[in-house]
Formats: structure tokens, C-alpha cells, sequence
């Protein structure tokens, strides 16, 4: 029995998501935020990301825990990342509670 190695497009999706995460986990802890802190967070600079992004925005936000997701604009914490090759500015703000 042989093990298929083939990268699909949703694996490749897949393990893009989790390193947006990541980096979003990063930024909330560089943030200073508390573990239990809402947040919104903002994506700019890359439109195949912004995309990702978006049609991820389910899994990616619970991660997260955010609320909201604004493409095009960056407001609190903003970082600059290159993700697998793809620059990107990633940006969280904590929510108002």
C-alpha cells in the first residue's frame, strides 16, 4: 500500500490557513492581549491571501477568536509577514467589550 505524497490545492490551502493562524496566535501574544480577549482582525497587500483569507474566515476566526475581518485596511497591532512566499500585512485589534 502506497501513501499518495501529491500536494493537492487543498492541502496546500489547508496548511496556508495554519500558517495564517499562526501568525495570528503570534501577533495576539505580541499584542499583549489577554487569552480570552476578542478580536477583529485586518488583511492587506496581497489579494490571493486576502481571498484565502476570506474563504477561510470561519475556521480562521473561531482559531482566533475574532469577530470580524476587514480586507483593505489595517488598524491596532500591524505586522508585516511572508507567508510561503506571499507578503502580506496582517493587523489585530482587541475588541471593545
Amino acid at each position: 500500500m502506497a501513501i499518495d505524497t501529491r500536494l493537492t490545492p487543498e492541502l496546500i490551502e489547508e496548511g496556508f490557513v495554519r500558517e495564517v493562524v499562526s501568525k495570528l496566535q503570534t501577533m495576539r501574544k505580541e499584542a499583549g492581549f489577554e487569552v480570552m480577549d476578542t478580536i477583529s482582525v485586518y488583511v492587506t497587500g496581497n489579494e490571493s491571501v486576502e481571498k484565502l483569507v476570506g474563504r477561510n474566515w470561519e475556521s480562521i476566526g473561531s482559531d482566533v477568536m475574532a469577530t470580524a475581518l476587514t480586507v483593505g485596511e489595517t488598524a491596532g497591532y500591524v505586522k508585516e509577514w511572508n507567508i510561503n512566499g506571499e507578503v502580506v500585512t496582517l493587523a489585530v485589534e482587541k475588541n471593545a467589550n
